[in-house]
């Protein structure tokens, strides 16, 4: 039997989700739907909150799309599965908070599987790149999420280029939210999660939605929405426990228990 190409860790509320398929943790079409429904199981399990994700070793994070499965007959427009390619950037309401801990070369499809992430973490040793422009494809999930993530002009030049940025450079544009040497990568990433893990989930279901419906709706619509309660996590939160309970933390000025409920 082959080895699976995604391990999982779990600990408590927070799972750990390794890309581990040697040399360079590029994703084939069979990887890509296992992350699928790695991703969608974490999605609609309660009892996890966090996910992080990475990739085994310490020079790959993920290039993207992996070419020699394709002239082995992998069709670019294949099945991908349920989250699109890597599992995650088109998976549907996906409410709970992922890191990626970006452990090495981070280009093409491996970057935009990153941009998929909330929290960026990049080893010090990290780069980036999307280099489709090279060989006539477009990093087409990219052209979409780069200009709102960096400023505009910077993302365009990158697309327009295909160069290569290290993990200052991405740091600098805030693609990544900070930098660590590589032998303290998962332990910060884990710090974060369990941080994150300790929080309020209902909330952050919400805030997730919030950015999702508000990325293309005027400002005063996409205030309507939350305000008269249309979208389905903020309505959950206002009727929760949750909800109560952080009222009565901060009232008994103690530290609130969360319950998702």
């Amino acid at each position: 039997m082959n080895e699976s190409p995604v391990k999982t860790r779990r600990m408590g509320a927070i799972l750990e989700v390794t890309l581990d398929r040697p040399k360079a943790n590029a994703i084939d079409l069979v990887t890509s739907r296992v992350m699928g429904e790695v991703f969608r199981d974490f999605r609609d399990d309660p009892e996890l909150r966090v996910a992080i994700l990475t990739g085994g070793g310490d020079k790959f994070f993920c290039p993207g799309w992996d070419l020699k499965a394709a002239a082995d007959g992998d069709a670019v427009d294949g099945d991908y599965g349920v989250g699109g390619f890597g599992g995650l950037q088109e998976l549907r309401d996906m409410n709970k908070p992922v890191i990626a801990a970006v452990n090495g070369i981070a280009c093409g499809g491996g970057l935009e599987l990153a941009l998929s992430a909330d929290i960026i973490i990049a080893a010090d040793h990290a780069s980036f790149a999307l280099p489709e422009i090279r060989s006539g494809t477009v990093a087409d999930a990219a052209s979409v999420k780069l200009p709102k993530r960096i400023p505009y002009h910077i993302a365009m030049e990158l697309l327009l280029t295909g160069r290569w940025f290290d993990a200052e450079e991405a740091h600098r544009w805030g693609l990544v939210n900070e930098i660590v040497a590589a032998d303290t990568l998962m332990a910060r990433a884990w710090e974060q999660a369990e941080v994150l893990a300790s929080g309020p989930p209902l909330v952050y279901a919400a805030i997730k939605e919030i950015v999702r419906d508000a990325e293309d709706s005027k400002f005063q619509d996409a205030m309507n929405r939350i305000t008269k309660r249309q979208l389905r996590s903020v309505d959950v939160l206002y009727d929760s426990e949750d909800q109560l309970e952080g009222a009565r933390a901060f009232a008994e000025k103690r530290d609130p228990v969360w319950t998702g409920k």
